[in-house]
């Protein structure tokens, strides 16, 4: 199959997904998967990731997890849903999409350049530069898992910024879902785990933007340096 078909294929898949997702009755799932006693916590991972390789959002999926299962149980599937829909997410953008983006960025235009900008930060920073956009609201968690697995981010680096990014807010919204059903077992302890990932977001997007402003420097002092320059020609002129 052609690089362009394979795109294609993901792509429809990607909208079927999302369709189905969009059309099937998800308030029913939860009692569905209640029913199932202890195959429960399986069925609600797998359903989970395939909810969110289908770009439903992850924050009720985590909730639910909660709901169903308790904060124990409940964190372990939240995770569990947040890292199979990682690996699936980028395995499908890295074998349907990646070589399509290749060709996209090898023709020099400007949105491939502009790709090709981002790729080189991504290489660079590694862990820190996926860590930094799965920390930001920015698009639905599995659409940001296929457009990794697309770029040449290395497995490694998207594994480990993924699990220290996503991991934290994880685990705490499904204890707050949890503490829906048990309010009395919510203590502060409930929000560490969010608290964490904000603090791990909020290092990431502090280096990110010292990076980005030390990267800046050489190009600003060269432009004061051309600017001086410049002033002095046309001093020697005028005198």
């Amino acid at each position: 199959m052609s690089p362009r078909r394979r795109l294609a294929a993901l792509v429809a898949g990607v909208a079927a997904l999302a369709a189905a997702a969009w059309l099937a009755p998800l308030d029913t799932v939860p009692e569905a998967v209640a029913r199932l006693g202890p195959m429960a916590p399986v069925a609600g991972v797998i359903i989970g990731a395939i909810l969110l390789v289908a770009l439903v959002p992850r924050t009720p999926i985590s909730v639910a997890c909660g709901l169903l299962f308790g904060p124990t149980t409940g964190s372990v599937c939240a995770l569990a849903v947040t890292l199979v829909a990682a690996a699936v997410t980028f395995l499908a953008g890295r074998l349907l999409g990646r070589q399509s983006v290749e060709r996209w960025v090898r023709r020099g235009r400007r949105g491939g350049r502009a790709w090709a900008a981002v790729e080189r930060w991504i290489t660079r920073e590694g862990v820190l530069a996926v860590a930094a956009v799965r920390s930001l609201p920015l698009a639905p968690f599995g659409l940001v898992g296929y457009a990794y697995g697309a770029s040449g981010v290395r497995v490694r680096d998207y594994a480990v910024g993924t699990l220290l990014a996503n991991s934290p807010s994880a685990v705490t919204y499904a204890l707050l879902g949890a503490a829906v059903v048990a309010a009395e077992g919510t203590t502060p302890l409930t929000l560490l785990p969010l608290a964490m990932g904000v603090a791990l977001s909020s290092a990431v997007a502090i280096r990110t933007r010292r990076h980005l402003q030390a990267a800046g420097a050489p190009g600003r002092r060269a432009g004061q340096a051309s600017g001086v320059v410049e002033t002095s020609r046309s001093s020697m002129i005028t005198s």
